[in-house]
C-alpha cells in the first residue's frame, strides 16, 4: 500500500522532489512543497480530488480582505484593521467516480501513488494505481502547471485509464468560499469578518466551462475565476455543465473498456482588480481561456519549458559533492522564481503563494533577501517588485505624517502598501526596512546598469526615505549623528540607540539618495532638494555614529549590547524559540540574538568593517545567535565563509536551503520561507562565490569547502551572462553569450578582463584568523557531512 501515516522521507533528485508514497500526516508540509506559482497565481499542493487536505489552498497575489485589529489597549496611529489573503476560487477540484464510488485514497486499495515537482519542466506530477473498495481498478495520472508564459493561466491534464470494464464520473469545478484562511488571531471578529469572505456578483456558462465572479465584502476587490476543458475520450462520452452563486460544475460520463482512457485537459483563469467592472473581468478571463485552449497543453508545457531553460542559464548552481545541497539549492531558486517571476504590480508575500503564514504579508526581507536573488537571475522580476513598493510611496507618505516624521515610512507588514503591524518593538520601530528597500533599488541599477527604474519610481523612493532618516536621527554636540529608539533586524534586541545595521544602512541610504540626485539633477528640483538638503544627507551619512567596544575589540550590536547581561543559555536548552517560553522583558535587556543583525550589517555593508573586525564580531556573535529566524543561516554562512570558515559557512547554507525540504522550524504546513530559500542562493554565491558589489566591477573570491568537489554559477550582469566554475585548484570565469565583449571583475581584489575565452586563476583559500566559533548550547547548525551521509 502507497499510503503512509508518518513522516515521509523525500529522495534526493538533482531537478525534482519526489513523493514515492502519500504521507498523510504529512499533507501540510507537502502540499507547501508542491505548490505551484507564478507570482500572480498560487496553487497550493492539495490533492487533485481535495480530500484529505490539510489546508486548502489556491491564492493571488494581492488578494486580500479586511478584518478588524484587536487591542487589549489602544494608541495613537495604531492601524485600524489589518489584511489578510483570501482562499480564493479553487480550480484544483476534479472529482472521479468509478461505478459511482469517489475516489478517494483513505478507502479502496492504493497500490501505486507518486507524486514529481520537476524544476525544470515547472510542473506537478501525479500518478495513482488505485482499487476501489468494489474491487475496480484504475489508473490516474495528472500533470499541473501554473503558466509563467500566461500570467493569468493555470492548466490541469488528467488521465484516467480503466483496467476493466467500469463507469467513469468526471465532476471538474469551481468552488469559492470553500474554506476560510487561517488567521493568528483568537478574535472571533476577526474569523467572522473572513468567513465566506468572497460575495457572488454574477455567474457564466459556456460550452465546456464557467466564470464565477464575486468580490470582497470588505476590502472592496473584484475577483474572476473561469475554466474551461478540451475532453478526449476512447469511448462515446457526455458533458454536462451546472452553475451556482459559489459553485461551477463541468462534468463528463463515459464507459471505459480495459485500456481505454479518458484525458480532459482542465484550463483556468484568474484575474482580480479594485476598479475595473465586473465584465472587464469576466471578459479578461474569458480572453484568457481562449488563448490558453488556442495554445493547447502542449504548447503550454513547451513554453513553460522554454521559460524555465532561460531561467536556469543564470540561476542554476551546480553543486558536485553535496546531493542534498544540489537539490536544495535548485528548489530554492526555483520557489523564489514562482514567488516573485509575474507579481506585475502586486507584493511578493513573505511566503510567497504557498500557505497562509503571516496572512500573506510582505515584510523587509522580500527587499532584503528575495529582490536581490531575482535581480541576478531574473531582472524583469526584481523590477516589478521595485516598481509595486514605489507604487506605495504615498501611503508610506501618509504613514511618516502619522508618526510625527518627513519623507516615507514604509510599513512592516502590509498587503497594499498600509501598515497593519501596530506592535511597535518589533514592528514600525524596524526603520530599517526602508534602508533595505534602497538598498534594492541601489542592487537593480549596480547589477542592470540601467539607471531607467531610478529615474521612473526610484529617485522619489530615495529621496523621500532621506528625508526620513535627517528626521529620524539627530547630531550630538560633538557632531556624532545618532538614530534611537529602532530595532534592527534582531527582534530580541528592541527599540534600542545606535543599532549598528539600523545606521549603516541609514548611511548607504543617504549616500544612495545623493547619488541619485546627482545623477538626476533636473528630477531632483522638481521634488524639491536643494543643494542644502543634500549636504545635510552627505554630513549625516559621514558623521554616522558606529559603535565600538575598544576592550573587546568587537561592535556592539547596539549601543551598550555588550555591557547587558548574558542569557542563560544552559537553562533554556531545548525550549526554542525563546520568544515562546521567555517573556520579552527577559529577552530585550540580555545578550541573546534571535536572527544575524551585526552579522548581516557586514554582510550588506562589507566596507564598514575590516578583515579582523568580522573575524572577531563573528567569534562574539556566534555564541549568542540562537537562529529562532529562519533569516540567520545566510548571513552567517556569508560572513563565516569570508573569515575562513568554510565548514561553518557550508553547515548554515544547508540550514537555510533545507529549511523547508527537511521542515526544520516544523511550520513548512504554513507556507514556505521564501527569504530563507532565497538567503541559500546568495549564501552559495556570496559565500562560497565570495560575490560582492563594488562600484562598477563584480567582485569574487569564491573557495570550498572539503566535501563539496566543484561549484558553478551564473549572474546577469548588465546585459551579460557571466559565467563562474570553481574547483579546489581554480576559478575559470568566462561570457558564454557574448563575443567580443568584455566584463571587468575584482577577482580577489585583483582586476580581470572576462571575456567569452575563459579567464584562468588559481583558488586563494582565506586563512582564518580564529579558531572555529561555537554557538549556545543545543544551537549548533547540524554538520553538513550528516546532511550528505543521511539524506532523509
Amino acid at each position: 500500500m502507497h499510503v503512509a501515516h508518518g513522516r515521509g522521507s523525500l529522495p534526493v533528485d538533482p531537478w525534482s522532489v519526489r513523493e514515492p508514497t502519500l504521507d498523510l500526516a504529512g499533507l501540510g508540509r507537502t502540499e507547501s512543497l508542491f505548490a505551484l506559482s507564478n507570482g500572480h497565481i498560487g496553487l497550493r499542493g492539495n490533492l487533485d480530488e481535495g480530500e484529505p487536505h490539510h489546508t486548502q489552498g489556491t491564492y493571488l497575489s494581492g488578494f486580500f480582505e479586511h478584518h478588524p485589529l484587536p487591542y487589549p489597549e489602544g494608541g495613537y496611529g495604531y492601524p485600524e484593521s489589518g489584511q489578510t489573503m483570501v482562499n480564493v476560487t479553487n480550480g484544483k477540484l476534479i472529482r472521479l467516480l468509478v461505478d459511482d464510488e469517489p475516489f478517494d485514497v483513505r478507502y479502496g486499495t492504493v497500490l501505486r501513488h507518486e507524486r514529481v515537482l520537476d524544476m525544470r519542466e515547472g510542473t506537478l506530477q501525479r500518478w495513482v494505481d488505485w482499487v476501489s473498495p468494489a474491487g475496480r481498478a484504475v489508473r490516474v495520472k495528472s500533470t499541473r502547471l501554473v503558466s509563467f508564459a500566461h500570467r493569468a493561466v493555470a492548466a490541469i491534464a488528467y488521465t484516467v485509464e480503466a483496467e476493466q470494464e467500469v463507469r467513469i464520473i468526471l465532476q471538474s469545478e469551481l468552488v469559492a468560499n470553500e474554506a476560510p484562511p487561517e488567521v493568528d488571531s483568537d478574535d472571533p471578529r476577526v474569523a467572522e469578518a473572513l468567513d465566506n469572505p468572497l460575495v457572488a456578483v454574477g455567474q457564466d456558462v459556456e460550452q465546456h466551462g464557467s466564470v464565477l465572479l464575486h468580490r470582497t465584502a470588505h476590502s472592496g476587490l473584484h475577483l474572476a475565476a473561469g475554466m474551461d476543458h478540451d475532453i478526449e475520450c476512447s469511448r462515446q462520452y457526455d458533458v454536462e455543465n451546472e452553475v451556482r452563486q459559489d459553485w461551477a460544475r463541468t462534468t463528463v460520463v463515459t464507459i471505459l473498456r480495459p485500456g481505454d482512457k479518458l484525458r480532459v485537459v482542465k484550463y483556468l483563469g484568474y484575474g482580480w482588480s479594485r476598479t475595473r467592472s465586473d465584465p472587464a473581468l469576466r471578459d479578461q478571463v474569458a480572453a484568457a481561456l481562449t488563448g490558453a485552449k488556442y495554445s493547447g497543453w502542449d504548447m503550454l508545457r513547451r513554453a513553460q519549458r522554454d521559460y524555465l531553460d532561460e531561467f536556469w542559464r543564470a540561476a542554476d548552481i551546480e553543486i558536485d559533492g553535496d546531493p542534498v545541497l544540489q537539490q536544495a539549492l535548485r528548489f530554492s531558486a526555483f520557489q523564489v522564481l514562482q514567488a516573485g517571476a509575474r507579481t506585475e504590480g502586486r507584493a511578493i508575500g513573505a511566503k510567497g503563494l504557498t500557505g497562509t503564514g503571516y496572512n500573506g504579508h510582505t515584510f523587509w526581507d522580500v527587499e532584503g533577501f528575495v529582490v536581490p536573488v531575482l535581480t541576478l537571475t531574473a531582472p524583469d522580476a526584481a523590477a516589478h517588485a521595485l516598481r509595486w513598493r514605489a507604487s506605495t510611496l504615498d501611503r508610506a507618505r501618509e504613514r511618516a505624517r502619522t508618526l510625527g516624521l518627513a519623507g516615507a515610512t514604509f510599513p512592516w507588514r502590509t498587503i497594499d502598501g498600509d501598515e497593519t503591524s501596530a506592535y511597535w518593538p518589533a514592528g514600525t520601530a524596524a526603520f530599517h526596512i526602508n534602508a533595505d528597500i534602497t538598498r534594492a533599488f541601489e542592487l537593480y541599477r549596480w547589477a542592470t546598469g540601467d539607471d531607467g527604474l531610478e529615474r521612473s519610481v526610484g529617485l522619489d523612493v530615495l529621496v523621500e526615505t532621506a528625508r526620513l532618516w535627517i528626521s529620524l536621527g539627530h547630531h550630538d554636540a560633538a557632531g556624532r549623528w545618532h538614530v534611537d529608539g529602532v530595532t534592527g533586524p534582531d527582534e530580541y534586541t528592541a527599540v534600542v540607540d545606535d543599532n549598528v545595521f539600523t545606521n549603516l544602512m541609514a548611511a548607504a541610504n543617504l549616500n544612495a539618495a545623493v547619488g541619485a540626485c546627482t545623477r538626476q539633477r533636473r528630477a531632483a528640483r522638481l521634488l524639491g532638494v536643494g543643494e542644502a538638503e543634500i549636504a545635510r544627507w552627505r554630513r549625516a551619512a559621514r558623521s554616522v555614529h558606529v559603535p565600538f567596544d575598544a576592550k573587546l575589540q568587537v561592535h556592539p550590536a547596539c549601543a551598550n549590547f555588550t555591557r547587558y547581561a548574558e542569557w542563560d543559555f544552559e537553562a533554556t536548552v531545548g525550549r526554542y524559540p525563546l520568544m515562546l517560553h521567555a517573556p520579552y522583558v527577559q529577552l530585550y535587556r540580555k545578550q541573546v540574538v534571535k536572527q544575524a543583525d551585526l552579522v548581516l550589517a557586514m554582510v550588506w555593508r562589507t566596507d564598514a568593517f575590516t578583515a579582523e573586525q568580522k573575524a572577531r564580531n563573528l567569534d562574539y556573535y556566534e555564541r549568542r545567535t540562537v537562529r529562532d529566524s529562519s533569516l540567520s543561516a545566510s548571513p552567517q554562512a556569508i560572513v563565516a565563509a569570508e573569515v575562513g570558515h568554510l565548514d561553518l559557512a557550508h553547515d548554515y547554507l544547508h540550514e537555510a536551503a533545507l529549511v523547508d525540504l527537511h521542515d526544520l522550524q516544523q511550520n513548512t504546513a504554513h507556507g514556505l520561507h521564501i527569504a530563507s530559500l532565497a538567503g541559500a542562493w546568495t549564501a552559495a554565491v556570496s559565500g562560497l562565490g565570495g560575490l560582492r558589489e563594488d562600484g562598477d566591477a563584480v567582485r569574487l573570491a569564491p573557495a570550498l569547502p572539503g566535501p563539496v568537489r566543484r561549484m558553478a554559477f551564473g549572474l546577469r550582469w548588465r546585459g551579460a551572462l557571466l559565467r563562474v566554475e570553481v574547483t579546489h585548484e581554480q576559478v575559470r570565469l568566462w561570457l558564454p553569450d557574448q563575443p567580443g565583449a568584455s566584463v571587468p571583475v575584482l577577482l580577489y581584489g585583483e582586476e580581470v578582463k572576462v571575456t567569452d575565452e575563459p579567464v584562468e586563476h588559481p583558488v586563494r583559500v582565506p586563512e582564518p584568523l580564529l579558531p572555529r566559533p561555537p554557538q549556545p548550547l543545543g544551537r549548533a547548525p547540524r554538520p553538513a557531512a550528516i546532511a550528505i551521509d543521511h539524506p532523509a
